[in-house]
């Protein structure tokens, strides 16, 4: 009698637990479907911290990003800003002339001398700008000491924080006319050189300015996503009888290889937006030949020369080519598996 009422008690007992245990599962599928049918009310409801929290930087974006596109629409018109003290009564008032300004833009040799520097400036700064920062960060990673490192990342960013107004006085002083190089081949019996107003090394000068100014902010971009690497995999990498060289192909640079194409595609999307200011300050030097591109062709013919439809007509043009190599830039990222500026 005593061994047929445990497995009667036991069985009864562990009856109440699998009926909850089998209405758990089957309460938490339904539950989720519940949650996947919330009402844009009750998503609203459960979000509102997150989204007031966030609506500032809405609003900034909007008023100061979005906003102004509308303002392109002088790019069709002979806009005349003297019409009126409003703008916007001056956009309403001015006279549409179609696609006179791009038809004059297409036609003028100016503008096609801009876009070709600029090209040039990007794929030169592409091509020796763009790894610096990748190599300075595998280097400064590969230093054991972290006081030796710190102080190496210190000295290579602070020049970002300098204007462009110093940073080019330096390199006057340095490679100018009166300069430091000039004075000392003077000083050896040779010719003085001004590098700052050669037209056939500009873009090698303002790359050596960019490299200079700007390295050391893409250092930490590539040091942040080496922090993330596990140190195991050196590890075991090391005991498997991988040297320095074979651990960086096979573990640091495949731990790059995101960051380089988000970058890579940000940065073939900005190929049109060269530096505004940095050349604005040596266009006179190196003359609008070699010197122009389109943003400073947009600021000379939209302030200097107040044809302010057939600058915006050619900013405008610049935008929509950006925008369509982010694309083009991100579909190539995401052929070679990489996520991009956003997934598929």
């Amino acid at each position: 009698m005593s061994h047929s009422t445990v497995p009667r008690s036991s069985a009864e007992a562990s009856t109440p637990a699998k009926t909850a245990a089998a209405s758990g599962a089957a309460a938490r599928p339904r539950e989720k479907r519940v949650t996947g049918k919330l009402s844009l009310r009750h998503r609203f409801r459960r979000d509102r911290v997150l989204i007031l929290m966030t609506l500032p930087a809405v609003v900034l974006l909007l008023v100061f990003n979005y906003l102004p596109i509308l303002g392109n629409v002088v790019a069709f018109q002979d806009y005349d800003p003297y019409i009126s003290d409003n703008g916007i009564v001056s956009i309403l008032h001015s006279p549409f002339v179609g696609l006179e300004n791009f038809q004059r833009m297409f036609e003028d040799s100016a503008f096609w001398n801009a876009v070709q520097n600029t090209l040039v400036l990007f794929f030169v700064q592409l091509l020796l700008f763009f790894p610096i920062p990748i190599l300075l960060a595998l280097l400064i990673n590969s230093v054991v000491r972290p006081r030796v490192r710190a102080v190496a990342q210190a000295v290579l960013y602070l020049p970002h924080f300098f204007s462009w107004v110093l940073v080019i006085a330096v390199f006057q002083q340095m490679f100018g006319g009166a300069g430091m190089l000039s004075q000392l081949l003077r000083q050896n019996g040779h010719d003085g050189l001004n590098i700052m107003t050669n037209p056939d090394t500009f873009p090698f000068l303002l790359t050596a300015q960019s490299v200079w100014k700007d390295a050391g902010w893409g250092i930490i971009v590539f040091l942040a996503a080496l922090a993330s690497v596990s140190p195991d995999l050196y590890e075991a990498a090391a005991m498997d009888g991988a040297g320095r060289w074979r651990r960086m192909w096979h573990i640091t640079l495949p731990a790059l290889r995101p960051v380089i194409a988000l970058l890579l595609v940000l940065r073939v999307g900005d190929a049109l937006t060269v530096g505004f200011e940095q050349i604005l300050l040596q266009r006179d030097g190196v003359g609008p030949g070699a010197g122009e591109v389109l943003d400073t062709f947009v600021w000379w013919n939209g302030v200097r020369n107040q044809d302010f439809g057939y600058a915006a007509a050619a900013g405008l043009v610049k935008g929509v080519v950006s925008i369509g190599l982010v694309l083009a830039a991100n579909k190539v990222a995401h052929l070679m598996g990489e996520q991009g500026v956003y997934q598929k």
